[in-house]
């Protein structure tokens, strides 16, 4: 049974009828751009065929009842009086969305409905903004606005960033508001323009999932966050973007040796993610690879958020004839990698990596291929 089917099963048993609307919206994975998006950056992420999933059916009152099968858990709460969170449950995700359209000048209107979704939490394939941007087209569904994706990704960074308090940069919602099936997307994470590029030829792009999650990666992100920003003040720049590699190069050692790696992973990657839009218009799977690789020594050496798993999962995979490049994806320090396989090969390149990498670690992986598809929608 698909998700799709669960939830209209739940729906006609919790109320009696089919729902009048499914929202959807996808998790992404990043190919390359990585900790670039809070620096003003560039990113290339793909909205994957893992989402979550709202059906729901408008109320005449104010209130919002939502049932996660996921979780096991029924919450309720009114759009008048929204209740600040002490702790972040996965209700307040949705909260939080209702609260910045408020602010934002939108007036959401009540709902009731089944939350369901295949993107596995923790995993750095970005759950959370995938649950934003479904809760905003349920929103959308049943009150009067019309639908812009640009805004509704800035709308689900306020409700993480200013009501749960969790610093991210724009990339995840942007990519689950606006992705195009079949399709990366090169994100301006200052403009916030998108440029659809092509995978590849007889390409696949393969999740790498260490079966281990990340710790306290939001105090380490803080960490960083505030070391890119140092450096963007020394160099009297609004952020790290505004700097390139050959004047970095030159003033370089000007930093702190932390703070001078902490800026030269992100100046190096921005050009990196350019560089890979450059390969992917140019249909050259190996230009991109190399890029993958570089940016995944970057972040283990530079940026130091990767992780032993992580570290060994991409090492299985770039050893394998059938991989151009590998990388760890997200934030780090647990979570997923993503490599860029030939497609004829990706089962078999799926298999021999999860087996060397269960060998190396004794860890059980879970990989898979995945295709781009369509940012937030509506189903029929």
């Amino acid at each position: 049974m698909t998700i799709k089917e669960k939830l209209q099963a739940r729906f006609q048993t919790e109320f009696g009828a089919e729902p009048a609307f499914i929202a959807r919206a996808p998790g992404r994975v990043n190919l390359i751009g990585e900790h670039t998006d809070y620096n003003d950056g560039f990113v290339l992420p793909l909205a994957i065929d893992r989402a979550a999933w709202i059906a729901l059916r408008p109320r005449v009152d104010s209130r919002v009842r939502v049932i996660s099968l996921d979780m096991a858990d029924e919450q309720v709460f009114d759009l008048a009086d929204l209740p600040r969170p002490d702790a972040v449950r996965w209700i307040d995700y949705i909260i939080g969305v209702a609260w910045a359209l408020r602010r934002g000048g939108y007036a959401p209107a009540g709902w009731e409905g089944v939350l369901a979704g295949d993107v596995p939490i923790g995993s750095g394939l970005s759950s959370s903004a995938a649950l934003e941007l479904a809760a905003a087209r349920a929103f959308y569904c049943v009150s009067d606005f019309d639908w812009d994706a640009t805004r509704m990704a800035q709308i689900g960074r306020a409700a993480e960033n200013e009501w749960l308090g969790i610093q991210t940069g724009i990339m995840d919602q942007m990519i689950s508001a606006a992705g195009v099936a079949g399709r990366a997307l090169l994100i301006d994470c200052r403009s916030l323009e998108c440029s659809p590029a092509p995978l590849p030829a007889e390409t696949s792009v393969v999740i790498l999932d260490t079966a281990t999650r990340r710790g306290l990666v939001g105090s380490a992100y803080n960490e960083r966050r505030a070391q890119c920003e140092a450096a963007a003040r020394h160099f009297g720049i609004a952020a790290l973007r505004d700097i390139d590699l050959a004047t970095f190069a030159e003033r370089a050692t000007e930093l702190e040796p932390l703070i001078r790696r902490r800026a030269r992973h992100v100046i190096s990657e921005n050009e990196r993610t350019l560089q890979a839009q450059d390969a992917m218009l140019a249909d050259d799977a190996e230009a991109l690879g190399r890029l993958m690789i570089a940016s995944h020594t970057s972040l283990r050496d530079d940026f130091e958020v990767s992780s032993p798993a992580l570290d060994a999962i991409v090492d299985c995979a770039n050893a394998d004839p059938g991989c151009y490049g590998a990388r760890m994806t997200g934030a780090g320090f647990g979570g997923c990698a993503v490599a860029l396989a030939r497609a004829e090969a990706a089962a078999d390149f799926a298999r021999r990596v999860g087996a060397a990498y269960e060998a190396a670690t004794g860890n059980k992986p879970v990989l898979y291929a995945t295709h781009a598809s369509a940012g937030a929608s509506t189903i029929g």
